[in-house]
């Protein structure tokens, strides 16, 4: 199936990119898929609950080393949609990213994706070798999951999720800190239900042409999903409880539980009313409840993380 593009007299260079559209690199960073950096911004979990956040030389680590993982994240999806041209040309939306839609080349994305991603790496282990060795085995987790791991059930959703967990670790392993397990597992749970319920938007979307799309999907019936973000929901709010009461930080810390709530529930209904499971990244900068309540939670685990 062709993607449609809505003008049968459009032009393409040989390097994929249409007469009249924007250069090949803004193609090539709209690839990288800038607005879903907003995941490596768990990077900074460990410098903001390791209370460091106002030592220069750790927020300037950290904030290095979430540019890097932006690099190294954004190189991921230039692969994923080498890889999954084909299919992204059958998805109702995907049909128009660049790759898909054939205004960026696969060649001049190779390219690019290889300076990036060894560039990346390479910075990764000048920082120190710890952190050059969370980001390797990110890199490594996320390609076999491009390649292989998204086609097993149960193992797609889980492989996303311990990418959230090699982020967090990122940014404890950058300025050398410890940091508490409960959070590595609350990083864990709240990941999980994304997955899960992009899983089950995807289902919902493409109805019987799902499969066509990503092969998993056929594994999967939205009654199972219901019932496994049912078990990850609870899941997640009890590990976040049990980190304010366990973390050695200030008791005070529990005030932070409603945010999470809300905002656990507040994306579930996005996600059934607004149909905006596919993407976590919109539910963040575009939904103002949950802007503000993320907001909220910062503010006011800060203020305690500092002032008790």
């Amino acid at each position: 199936m062709q993607p449609q593009l809505g003008d049968s007299q459009k032009t393409y260079s040989p390097t994929g990119m249409a007469a009249g559209k924007p250069n090949t690199l803004y193609l090539l960073i709209t690839t990288m898929r800038p607005k879903q950096w907003t995941k490596n911004l768990i990077i900074f979990a460990g410098v903001i609950f390791a209370q460091k956040i106002f030592q220069d030389a750790y927020l300037l680590k950290t904030f290095y080393g979430f540019i890097l993982f932006c690099l190294l994240s954004g190189s991921v999806y230039i692969i994923n949609d080498i890889i999954d041209i084909d299919k992204d040309r059958a998805h109702p939306v995907k049909r128009n990213r660049p790759l898909a839609s054939g205004q960026l080349g696969v060649l001049p994305a190779a390219v690019f994706v290889t300076f990036t991603g060894l560039g990346s790496l390479a910075g990764a282990f000048l920082v120190n070798r710890y952190f050059g060795a969370v980001a390797l085995a990110y890199f490594l987790l996320t390609f076999l999951y491009s390649l292989k791991l998204k086609n097993i059930v149960i193992i797609d959703v889980l492989t996303i999720a311990f990418g959230f967990i090699f982020r967090a670790m990122a940014g404890v392993v950058i300025i050398s800190v410890d940091i508490s397990p409960w959070l590595l597992v609350c990083t864990f749970l709240l990941a999980l239900f994304l997955a899960l319920t992009k899983r089950r938007h995807e289902l919902v979307l493409l109805d019987e042409n799902a499969r066509a799309h990503r092969k998993i999907l056929e594994e999967y019936e939205p009654e199972m999903l219901d019932q496994m973000i049912s078990v990850v929901t609870s899941s997640t709010v009890m590990a976040y409880s049990l980190y304010t009461f366990t973390a050695g930080h200030s008791i005070y810390l529990m005030a932070t539980i409603p945010f999470v709530v809300y905002g656990i529930f507040r994306y579930q209904y996005l996600v059934h009313r607004k149909d905006v499971g596919g993407s976590p990244e919109t539910a963040l900068l575009k939904d103002t409840p949950m802007l503000v309540n993320v907001l909220l939670w910062v503010i006011t685990s800060a203020l305690i993380l500092y002032l008790t």
